[in-house]
């Protein structure tokens, strides 16, 4: 019998074990025979791949570490590896459950292509639909108008000068109405801006009479915020749109189209429930006892910052220039070191999932992306100290003046600032001066929270000071010292109380609610992931602890 005849008989299909195989499905890795391939294609579930035999990927095994003339052919379960024959017969492997690789190699391929396919069909998908959103919400009313002006133009190119007097007069329609539009939006900021005066003088009349104690002026005061709690008419207006038709000679002015009218409709404005009505409990209550559900050893003799990448990886860094990739069992997934050769000040992970960090020993804030250093911010008479990435994408930095005399907190798109807050409405300082510890956090509201060493201080989006929390008001004998800061989905504010060795959650307008202490060692950095898992960074244990408490 010949060898070809031979290898026909030996190499038969992995179904039926009878026939001689003449496919191969890639998906499954098993061979098939004629028959057998319909059989295996019915199983719609899965995304077959079969080709012809000859035509097949060939597989690579890899060479066992310990007996170097070998393939690993075979997959040990229990430990999890793949092995050789040899090692299939050792006594290391003596009692384990020893399947085929390929069996394995199956079962993993199945799970890449299940990814794939969800990645493909259903998560990609979303990304791109949220993209077109946030494109389409950037567009503003300019634009809107420009695209009529444009459709207006190109009508009157097509028509030349037989129409150039009606091109004139259809855009002067439209700057009437833009007009128009513009003059009924500025018309409803003067009645916000006219209730908001009244609210002002309400205010200020409310704080004179409670400060002067007077008694005819107290009870003979009426309350008028049932009036103000349903709020102002809300104008909505609706852009119009343009109807070109076909250019006809005879019929210039009512083929060149028409623009529909200005639609301005107005809605009573939504009404506020009050303090009272608003009492609904949070998503995700407090857990009466927190507990700690990981604890990572990270090798730095001091840890300073701590930020999440995922639930189950962080971004570390300490005494040394190194930065750190570790997961939950504290194995490190890679490492950086900052440009300087100097321990950064600080880390964030942007929203990209990229890492910035600041050094204050040059000056700069850096980008880390597919661990290339680029140096996005070089600051001039001031000193980066702590940063954080915003929903938006922005930088937050706090950074205090090359004379220690001032600090301040400063946004920055990309490499542009954007916003720089540092004094309250009467001028005085938002923030302490002579330390050099600064830690910040976005609130879910937008707000943006400084761990000023000795109170957190809190200001909205514009930069208004919104409170400070000098600690819990019943506490007068310990010191408190807030050293890090961080805010979960809820909008809780978590902020490490260094000295005392817990963290206290706030809520958004700053009153206590609860103590995490856990046997906390000298809690340093926070951070909170998607799942409002707690990262603490013990500065002199140098561990990171991981904490549920929702």
């Amino acid at each position: 019998m010949d060898p070809f005849r031979r290898a026909q008989i030996i190499l038969l299909c992995d179904l039926c074990k009878t026939a001689h195989l003449q496919s191969h499905c890639e998906r499954c890795h098993i061979n098939l025979c004629q028959t057998c391939v319909g059989k295996h294609l019915s199983d719609s579930s899965i995304r077959h791949k079969v080709v012809p035999y000859k035509y097949r990927k060939s597989l690579n095994y890899s060479k066992c570490p310990d007996h170097a003339d070998e393939l690993c052919k075979h997959y040990c379960e229990k430990c999890d590896i793949s092995v050789c024959s040899t090692c299939v017969s050792s006594s290391k492997h003596e009692g384990h459950d020893i399947s085929d690789i390929l069996e394995k190699l199956s079962s993993k391929t199945e799970s890449l292509q299940k990814d794939l396919d969800e990645l493909e069909t259903r998560i990609y998908p979303r990304y791109e639909e949220m993209a077109s959103d946030v494109h389409t919400e950037k567009i503003e009313l300019e634009t809107n108008y420009g695209e009529l002006t444009t459709i207006a133009d190109q009508q009157g190119e097509a028509l030349h000068r037989e129409i150039t007097a009606i091109v004139n007069q259809r855009k002067s329609n439209i700057q009437e109405m833009k007009n128009k539009h513009l003059s009924t939006l500025n018309k409803n900021t003067d009645e916000i801006t006219q209730k908001m005066a009244e609210l002002k003088q309400i205010m200020s009349d409310l704080k004179s009479i409670l400060k002067s104690n007077d008694v005819s002026l107290t009870s003979s005061y009426k309350s008028r915020n049932s009036e103000f709690r349903t709020l102002p008419p809300k104008v909505r207006v609706t852009v119009p749109s343009f109807s070109a038709q076909k250019i006809n000679k005879d019929q210039l002015n009512e083929m060149f189209g028409s623009l529909s009218p200005l639609s301005i409709n107005t809605e009573h404005g939504d009404t506020i429930k009050s303090a009272e009505a608003v009492s609904s409990p949070p998503v995700k209550p407090l857990l009466d006892e927190p507990r700690v559900t990981a604890t990572i050893d990270t090798g730095y003799e001091y840890l300073a910052s701590v930020s999440c990448l995922s639930e189950d990886q962080v971004w570390t860094c300490g005494d040394n220039e190194t930065m750190k990739l570790l997961n939950l069992q504290s194995k490190l997934l890679t490492s950086i070191q900052t440009k300087s050769r100097k321990p950064p000040t600080d880390i964030a992970v942007t929203r990209d999932g990229d890492l910035v960090y600041t050094d204050t020993s040059d000056g700069t804030v850096n980008l880390i992306k597919n661990k290339q250093i680029q140096t996005v911010i070089t600051l001039q008479g001031w000193y980066p100290l702590n940063v954080c990435s915003t929903a938006s994408g922005d930088l937050l930095v706090t950074m205090y003046s090359d004379d220690d005399k001032q600090s301040k907190v400063v946004r920055y798109s990309g490499s542009t600032e954007k916003q720089s807050i540092q004094f309250d409405d009467q001028g005085r300082p938002l923030y302490s001066s002579g330390d050099y510890i600064k830690y910040l956090s976005e609130n879910k509201n937008l707000d943006i929270c400084v761990a000023d060493t000795s109170a957190v201080v809190v200001v909205n989006q514009s930069g208004k000071l919104r409170f400070r929390y000098t600690g819990h008001p019943s506490n007068t004998k310990q010191s408190f010292y807030p050293f890090s800061i961080t805010t979960d989905s809820q909008s809780h504010i978590l902020t490490a109380d260094y000295d005392n060795h817990r963290i206290h959650i706030l809520d958004q307008d700053g009153q206590f609610l609860h103590y995490i202490h856990l046997h906390l060692r000298a809690p340093w950095g926070l951070c909170v992931d998607i799942r409002d898992n707690l990262f603490v960074a013990e500065l002199d244990t140098a561990k990171v602890k991981k904490i549920q408490y929702l």
